[in-house]
């Protein structure tokens, strides 16, 4: 088990879209924690070319995160939303695909790597056995007692419990507008309620940024804590310069389906404020809204951009993945010895 020779408990979270460098991913795995790289929104050649970059920097392990692919949404349940962005934005066409799925599963199986995870969704059993087959280890994201049960029906190695203190999108099986009114379990509450449900490594993620947070989940049953935003202001990171100064602050964050159909959590501006009835409809709305985002992006404005961020981003730090890495793990000991004493 991975876990288990992982000289420091600490996973990188597959942040798509740009933040998730082979650079990143290797420097987490050379500091003793391990790289994920994601591998979400990416072409198969494109995807195949970051795994042998990251290769090349590391000889340590690492892991590759696919998006699981869901339903495709009626056009009619988003073309309203579409229309009222046209009126002030360019916008793109919305469009529905599988994210590569299948093509980027056969080049893992082809080319493997220690860790394959999956979010948004589960493996079959099949695609389990595949990965097994070529010597993979197969994690899956999971937000829920009944996400969790089915991923450890299909042979699951590790799941990924995420709370809903995470930044970026919810891992959610399905998501839909009913899922708004649900009140989205926090971390402590999802680990303890995992723990007794299933007998499987648990690696905690969601509004992790210290040491006293990593030792937190570990004390609760995790195995690892899997941090993202605390990573994003790290020099390696491929965040654009909207978001990484975005970072830090004293604003808030919010769930939102504004910029992409899908529920994610963001540093609170005003497009997800005029925006709270966005339907569900990824990734349908994802592409819609990429031409817009990429204006505000160049604009430097922080107004129309997704700064995908979790509850904690104002302690997010300044330093290179590796000394985060290291003062991540020597603050963790330092917490759960104090924690022990009293």
């Amino acid at each position: 088990m991975i876990l288990d020779e992982l000289p420091t408990p600490i996973v990188l979270a597959p942040m798509a879209g740009g933040p998730s460098t082979p650079e990143l991913t290797a420097a987490v795995s050379e500091a003793g924690g391990l790289g994920m790289l994601a591998a979400g929104y990416l072409g198969i050649e494109e995807t195949a070319a970051r795994i042998e970059k990251t290769r090349a920097l590391t000889g340590k392990p690492f892991g590759v995160n696919l998006f699981a692919p869901g339903a495709p949404t009626p056009p009619a349940d988003y073309a309203g939303y579409v229309d009222t962005l046209a009126a002030g934005h360019e916008v793109g066409e919305p469009r529905y695909d599988g994210d590569a799925w299948d093509a980027k599963l056969d080049l893992l199986v082809a080319a493997p790597v220690p860790v394959v995870s999956c979010t948004f969704g589960c493996f079959s059993a099949e695609e389990v056995a595949r990965l097994h087959a070529a010597g993979s280890q197969a994690w899956v994201t999971v937000t829920s007692v009944a996400e969790a049960r089915a991923a450890a029906a299909v042979g699951a190695d590790v799941l990924i419990a995420q709370g809903a203190e995470a930044g970026g999108h919810r891992a959610t099986f399905v998501d839909r507008a009913a899922d708004d009114v649900t009140d989205p379990l926090g971390l402590l509450a999802l680990l303890q309620l995992l723990t007794a449900a299933v007998d499987l490594p648990l690696v905690a993620t969601g509004g992790i940024t210290t040491g006293a947070g990593v030792a937190a989940v570990l004390a609760a049953g995790a195995r690892a804590a899997q941090l993202g935003t605390v990573f994003l202001r790290c020099p390696e990171a491929g965040t654009n310069p909207v978001h990484r100064g975005a970072l830090g602050s004293a604003e808030p964050t919010m769930l939102t389906r504004a910029f992409t159909g899908r529920r994610a959590r963001g540093i609170r501006n005003r497009f997800q404020l005029e925006h709270t009835d966005a339907p569900a409809a990824y990734p349908e709305i994802h592409y819609a809204t990429a031409p817009l985002r990429a204006a505000a992006r160049a604009a430097g404005n922080t107004d129309e951009v997704n700064l995908w961020a979790g509850q904690t981003h104002a302690l997010t730090p300044e330093l290179p993945a590796g000394d985060l890495v290291a003062r991540l793990g020597s603050e963790a000991k330092i917490a759960l010895t104090k924690a022990l004493s009293r």
